[in-house]
């Protein structure tokens, strides 16, 4: 009995220990099969996946780099290496060549036309190019992560047959000729927009291929020729056809990422902005970088005693070859003025220019290339200059910059130098203006750019810092210039009356310049993230808070007066009659300073042309005053509202402003020594516009509505009726003194009740409105059926008084006008 009870133990032993056996068998097998294994290197298959010596022969002609590079007869290879499978780069199109006219002008040699962050991936025998974005993220620990990636599945660009793979088995061969030499949508130049516009057919084959394609360690470039039938191409003449050159660059984004700086709206700056999913927000917390180069000191003890060190890499500009000589110093003076504000940050030489290296210095030089920053120089009858760049979405690091110079831009600058300085600046008055003054804008243009390029947007208040009498006063202008940062637009200063000495009349840098960069790129070495650096940097804008000087104005506002273009000084009333004072000096010279040297009316009918657009803008600056709200952006630790209304009087008084320098007819835009010799006829019509425009203007939904609300709020703000009452009495104040109406009186009258039919009728514009309203149902129709109806009774006396017969027959139709607008039917 014992035998049998031990032999049973023995069995339930023996069991069970075969059991514990087979479960950490099964253990390991499981953990064995979850468990990560490198990506083994692929496999050589029979079929498509052919013998490496048959696709890459001893005819190729190879370039090594990022990727090598094959060309073997009319077929180009890439040779990836399986390390930059799954690895982020960046692929940026952009114009190498195209043809006069395509885009309106401001397309170009060197503009680009896409920029994607993409990876090459392999599935199964076919390498994919796959299009990814960082715009929402989510920890990869986390689970949400999950539905991160399957709410945000990336397109793929292009898959590819593995034809070969290298002997090593570490790299796989595609064929990517027809990738780059077909019509390949994200890769072309042509929007949807410009295939429509020019009617464009098809890529012609016969008449595309690809030019060159060079690989360097970091970076692909590539150019093609590609020519489309279209019906319809830029300067039709007759051929049907369309020929640009493309450059296709692709560049590996760094594996050791640039820490992100967060944003502080406080502080003007380009940015790009992300969804975290993992916030514990309790939403997809919105988290906004600024787009800024990677500086880091070379020496960072010495940093931190606060000396200045160079950065381990500078940013460098390289001059477009095609730029003239006589300009270089100029250009390459304009990057290097940032030097100084990077002082500011802690760096020395963190910027600099220099000359297109010549083919022995560097044969590969490309303007094209990104690898380079280039100030491109282009043959273009565009007047402008811009400061576009191409950063890292995952950081915002700024890889590359090409900055556009239009070679007519001068142009612009010397008339209107000559326009709004000519009345205190002797040197203004000529066509020829000397080069050092012209050299002088194009460096402070230049540095403007450049300073888009850095990562500042325009800051629209700076010129608002400065008090309007500080703008006479020449130790004053030498040291602060006309703004307090080079990004406003605030070119010249027009302040400045005949008499005043040693005023400065073109803008510079100031101390805005240096303190953004400062916030921007001062390096923080004990922060290891984004939010550590926090605290310092609203350390760094609360100490400046309530300064002027140091206030940012977005480009964007059409409510707030002291974010304006083209504006300088802080009281636009005053600052617009010194402008307005020294214009009709201008505009009695002009013809001596223009026609009477050139001995014809060319450039007299050009800068009167552009005179009477310096007189629209003075004028403007004083109209936006009207129903404007001060925007003064702060945090809930600052103490005051972030918006409040201009007050009662100072919109009342630029109301008065504009009936004297406005509304009542500007004659000495009139000379008939002008018009007569520059235009034939629409005199008068040029003038309505004029004056329609500032109308339309004042009268504007967004407006009109701003004082509703702010009369809401408190009553004794500036009421939309009382702004319709007083602009009325202005306008039509011949009717109270029983005076004839000039002919330009009268186009203004019936400009102001065409503007009066438009708000009982039209409705606001979702696209071009900030805060839209329902206007059926709020005040504006009753309180302009209102005016009208007071406008007709008052004509109806008019029309029987003692008035010519023009004004008569002026006002009899003004009544039929407002009946028409008052009872349609």
């Amino acid at each position: 009995m014992r035998k049998i009870i031990s032999l049973m133990i023995c069995f339930v032993i023996a069991i069970s220990l075969n059991d514990i056996d087979a479960q950490s068998k099964r253990k390991r097998k499981k953990e064995a099969a979850t468990a990560v294994k490198p990506t083994p290197p692929p496999k050589k298959k029979q079929g498509k996946i052919k013998d490496y010596n048959k696709v890459i022969t001893k005819d190729a002609k190879t370039d090594n780099g990022l990727f090598d590079v094959h060309t073997v007869g009319d077929k180009f290879y890439f040779e990836i290496p399986n390390e930059y499978l799954n690895t982020d780069m960046l692929l940026v199109s952009r114009f190498a060549k195209l043809p006069a006219n395509f885009g309106g002008g401001f397309v170009n040699a060197g503009t680009k036309t896409n920029t994607r962050l993409v990876r090459w991936e392999r599935f199964k025998d076919k390498i994919l190019i796959k299009e990814k974005s960082y715009s929402a993220i989510a920890d990869e620990e986390l689970p949400i992560n999950i539905s991160v990636e399957s709410n945000n599945y990336e397109p793929t660009l292009y898959a590819f047959d593995i034809q070969a793979i290298s002997k090593d088995s570490t790299k796989v061969v595609i064929d990517v000729t027809n990738f780059y030499g077909s019509d390949v949508k994200a890769l072309s130049g042509l929007s949807s927009r410009a295939r429509t516009q020019y009617r464009v057919r098809n890529l012609d084959k016969s008449r595309s291929f690809i030019n060159s394609m060079k690989s360097f360690p970091e970076n692909i470039e590539v150019i093609q020729d590609f020519t489309y039938n279209a019906s319809q191409p830029p300067g039709n003449n007759g051929d049907e056809t369309i020929s640009v050159q493309m450059n296709q660059s692709m560049i590996l984004l760094p594996k050791d990422k640039m820490q992100p700086r967060l944003f502080d709206e406080r502080v003007g700056w380009f940015t790009l902005s992300k969804f975290d999913y993992g916030s514990e927000e309790l939403k997809a917390d919105r988290k906004t970088y600024l787009r800024r180069w990677r500086l880091v000191p070379k020496d960072i003890e010495a940093y931190k005693r606060g000396e200045l060190v160079e950065p381990i890499k500078p940013i460098v500009y390289y001059l477009d070859p095609a730029t003239p000589e006589k300009f270089r110093s100029y250009m390459k003076e304009g990057v290097e003025l940032w030097q100084k504000a990077f002082e500011a940050a802690g760096f020395k030489n963190a910027i600099i220019a220099k000359d297109p290296p010549s083919k022995e210095e560097d044969p590969d030089f490309s303007p094209e290339d990104i690898r380079y920053s280039v100030i491109r120089y282009v043959a273009s009858t565009t007047r402008n200059a811009t400061g576009p760049s191409v950063s890292d979405p995952r950081t915002g690091e700024i890889i590359e910059s090409d900055i556009i110079w239009y070679h007519n831009h001068l142009r612009s600058y010397r008339n209107r130098y000559l326009l709004e300085t000519g009345a205190a600046n002797p040197s203004a008055r000529t066509l020829n203006t000397p080069e050092a003054e012209i050299g002088e804008m194009m460096k402070m243009v230049i540095a403007h750019e450049v300073g888009h390029t850095l990562g500042l947007p325009h800051n629209m208040a700076a010129s608002y810092a400065y008090d309007v009498e500080s703008y006479r006063n020449g130790p004053f202008t030498q040291k602060n210039g006309i703004a307090a940062t080079i990004m406003d637009y605030a070119r010249y200063n027009y302040i400045a009356q005949p008499g005043d000495i040693g005023v400065r009349f073109v803008r510079q840098l100031g101390p805005y310049d240096d303190y953004a960069i400062n916030f921007g790129y001062r390096y923080l070495p004990n922060a290891n993230s984004p939010e550590a650096e926090r605290s310092t940097l609203n350390k760094w804008v609360t100490e400046k808070a309530g300064d002027p000087i140091y206030k940012f104005g977005s480009q964007g506002s059409n409510f707030d007066p002291t974010t304006q273009t083209e504006d300088i000084g802080n009281n636009s009333v005053k600052a617009s009659t010194y402008g307005l004072k020294n214009l009709k000096i201008v505009a009695a010279n002009l013809p001596a300073w223009t026609s009477d040297q050139t001995n014809n009316y060319d450039d007299l009918g050009e800068l009167y042309g552009e005179l009477l657009g310096v007189w629209n803008r003075y004028i403007t600056h004083v109209t936006r005053h009207v129903g404007g709200v001060y925007d003064d952006t702060k945090n809930p630790s600052q103490s005051g509202s972030v918006y409040s209304m201009v007050s009662k009087e100072d919109q009342k008084t630029a109301l008065q402003w504009l009936q004297k320098n406005a509304f009542a007819t500007p004659t000495w835009l009139l000379d008939k020594n002008i018009l007569t010799n520059i235009d034939y006829a629409g005199y008068t019509e040029r003038l309505r516009g004029l004056q329609a425009r500032q109308l339309n203007i004042l009268l504007d939904f967004e407006r009109i509505g701003r004082l509703i609300d702010y009369s809401a709020l408190d009553s004794s703000n500036y009421k939309a009726l009382d702004m319709l009452r007083d602009l009325r009495k202005g306008i039509w104040s011949e009717m109270n003194s029983g005076s004839n109406v000039d002919v330009y009186r009268r186009n203004l009258q019936r400009a102001h009740i065409d503007r009066l039919g438009f708000l009982m009728t039209g409705e606001m514009n979702r696209q071009f409105s900030r805060k839209f309203y329902n206007v059926n149902q709020s005040d504006v129709r009753s309180i302009v059926r209102g005016e009208l109806n007071v406008m007709k009774q008052a004509l109806r006396s008019a029309a029987n008084g003692a008035v010519n017969t023009e004004t008569k027959y002026h006002y009899r139709d003004c009544i039929e006008r407002i009946n028409a607008i008052l009872d349609p039917k």
